[in-house]
């Protein structure tokens, strides 16, 4: 639903995606806290920790909520038109919407779809840590998902997208992020980390940044 309030700002009333996006994360957040009271809810549920402590054929339940997530936007995105039509919304929407394709629904199929994966990311995080805490957990996880999409190799402009290339780009953030725990690096620096290789990806997905780069290494 939240999601599809996201579709909703952005498709229809006009709303800038990053601006809709930033008043839910900010808005929800603190309504989150208000329901809870600023506490930590902890849960104990046998069904609710078999989401990360449990196993499905050998394997653990959260690898199989991935596969089954990355199979099935697959499914909608290469064995459906949707994804040609998302494709065609991210490059061009002028050109799509005067092509028959409505711009609006696609938009708010993205958005309701991503709420939809965002709620189940929500379940695993409060399901590790076996309680709802509304002050801390996610916080900053938006970075880590813009990390995982642009070392995907997704342009942050729009337009073509690579699922399995963010989900490599997900295993190396956390590769990553666990490298750096293991080395005792105060966790401070790990925001650095990531905001620097978000950076120096942006900045080789640049044409003007490649183009310097190729001149550099033809005269060199």
């Amino acid at each position: 639903m939240l999601g599809a309030w996201n579709g909703v700002l952005v498709a229809w009333i006009g709303v800038q995606p990053i601006v809709a996006t930033l008043i839910l994360m900010v808005a929800g957040r603190g309504i989150a806290q208000l329901l809870t009271d600023g506490q930590i809810i902890a849960v104990e549920n046998p069904e609710f920790s078999f989401f990360t402590g449990g196993h499905f054929l050998g394997l653990p339940f959260p690898v199989t909520i991935v596969a089954a997530m990355l199979l099935m936007t697959v499914a909608l995105t290469r064995g459906t038109a949707m994804g040609l039509f998302i494709e065609s919304v991210g490059n061009n929407e002028t050109a799509s919407r005067y092509s028959g394709v409505n711009a609006r629904a696609v938009k708010m199929f993205v958005y309701a779809f991503a709420g939809f994966c965002a709620g189940v990311a929500g379940l695993i995080g409060a399901s590790d840590i076996k309680a709802a805490d509304a002050n801390n957990a996610g916080l900053y996880v938006e970075l880590d998902a813009i990390l995982a999409v642009v070392i995907g190799g997704t342009s942050l402009n729009g337009g073509c997208f690579h699922l399995p290339g963010s989900l490599v780009g997900a295993l190396i953030i956390q590769t990553l992020m666990t490298t750096i725990r293991m080395r005792a690096v105060p966790v401070e620096y790990t925001l650095v980390v990531k905001a620097m290789v978000v950076l120096a990806v942006c900045l080789l997905q640049s044409e003007e940044v490649r183009e310097a780069i190729w001149r550099r290494s033809a005269t060199s």
